[in-house]
């Protein structure tokens, strides 16, 4: 058995996790054994003394609850257990990358199909699409050639996508935002 002796009581709170030992304030506990028996609601100081004699701590589970329900358990291992969870969390996490294409209105056929290879090509990667129609000079004059491209860009991807944002002017593009459909 691995007799271990309470934390300090005079060391400073841990702000980041749960009361552990002489931080619970509440004088009644429900407590949880370290085999995961329910004891049942004791004082503070009963449920802490117990702790010590099974070489734990007394880790606050449930702050909130009335009275709150603490547990005997290791708390180095408790924090590494939750550590290991939060990065299993974030592993299988999906990171949604917008990437982004830039197309003139008076595109040619080749470039206008070597852009939409690469739009199909991120969309099945799941990431979504930022279309942009660039306009130089006096192509300003002439918007509806800029929309044109993106009407049809957006009829060749068809059900593969939906709309996050449809085309609008900003500046001397006009920008429309699209992403994988579930």
């Amino acid at each position: 058995m691995n007799i271990r002796t309470p934390r300090d009581p005079n060391a400073a709170p841990t702000t980041d996790g749960p009361r552990v030992n002489e931080h619970i304030q509440s004088p009644k506990v429900r407590l949880v054994d370290e085999n995961g028996e329910m004891v049942g609601v004791v004082s503070r100081r009963d449920a802490l003394d117990r702790a010590f004699q099974a070489g734990l701590d007394l880790v606050e589970i449930s702050p909130n609850a009335e009275p709150p329900v603490c547990k005997i358990l290791d708390y180095g291992k408790y924090k590494f257990e939750a550590q290991k969870k939060k990065a299993e969390v974030r592993k299988k996490q999906k990171v949604v990358d917008v990437k982004e294409l830039y197309v003139r209105p008076t595109i040619d056929e080749h470039d206008y199909q070597v852009k939409m290879r690469s739009a199909k090509k991120f969309i099945e990667n799941g990431d979504k699409v930022k279309i942009s129609v660039k306009f130089r000079g006096r192509e300003m004059a002439h918007q509806e050639l800029g929309i044109k491209v993106l009407d049809r860009m957006r009829e060749e991807l068809g059900d593969t996508i939906k709309m996050e944002q449809l085309p609008k002017l900003e500046g001397k593009r006009i920008i429309m935002v699209v992403a994988p459909s579930k």
